[in-house]
């Protein structure tokens, strides 16, 4: 039936399918917004942070640390690879670019390719020491208990003595016998410190699977350690 003005009504289901796509594309545009500014899902890659994170666990990442919230030792963090730790290759394909759109929409959980996780050990300014008497690791000059650990885990069998520059940090993984953190990079250019400018934010909770969910609160194992010198 025409209106009044002699144009026609669009059909029912035009109207329906063009509501749907209006709000697919506003979900698609709140979703990159948070991704960009607040929260991102990432996809663990390896074992270097057992058994706090395993492979294939999903977590998410606030992206307000370190631009709102400050950063804090014992921190679980999420790092771009600038300096080629992975000594990654990725080959660009239709595959990988469709996925890699998939990833900046927020629509799927970053596979970490080109990122790291690790836990924060030395904040700028800090000097960090391996080992004590004890075996343990010394952050100006206090010595940490490192509940993460597990039993048995050594805190690190390869001995080292750093202080970290201004505006970078000194990462290790929690699986220390089998994680290529700031250690295994202390001949390279970088020294093994991590730009602070690098770190997309900060992991504070496992989502998937189901059975492995939890927090990543910071730890308290660093909370006698005092400012650097």
């Amino acid at each position: 039936m025409a209106t009044s003005t002699g144009k026609r009504r669009p059909p029912k289901a035009w109207l329906l399918i063009r509501e749907a796509l209006m709000i697919i594309f506003v979900a698609i545009c709140i979703s990159a917004l948070i991704k960009a500014f607040l929260i991102q899902a990432f996809l663990v890659p390896s074992g270097s942070m057992r058994t706090t994170l395993i492979e294939g666990d999903r977590m998410l990442v606030s992206k307000l640390v370190p631009d709102v919230r400050q950063l804090n030792r014992g921190d679980v963090v999420v790092f771009k690879d600038s300096q080629n730790w992975l000594n990654n290759q990725k080959q660009t394909t239709p595959a990988t670019l469709v996925k890699d759109v998939m990833i900046a929409l927020g629509l799927m959980p970053d596979t970490s390719e080109n990122h790291l996780v690790k836990r924060v050990i030395g904040m700028p300014g800090d000097r960090v020491q391996c080992c004590d008497a004890k075996g343990r690791l010394v952050v100006n000059g206090v010595s940490i208990d490192e509940p993460y650990l597990d039993s048995g885990v050594a805190p690190s069998q390869k001995p080292f003595d750093v202080k970290v520059p201004a505006d970078h940090l000194w990462v290790m993984g929690d699986n220390r016998g089998n994680s290529a953190d700031s250690r295994a990079h202390m001949d390279e250019p970088g020294k093994g410190f991590v730009p602070v400018l690098d770190v997309t934010g900060r992991a504070f909770v496992i989502i998937w699977p189901k059975a492995h969910w939890a927090t990543l609160s910071n730890s308290t194992a660093f909370a006698a350690v005092p400012p650097p010198d």
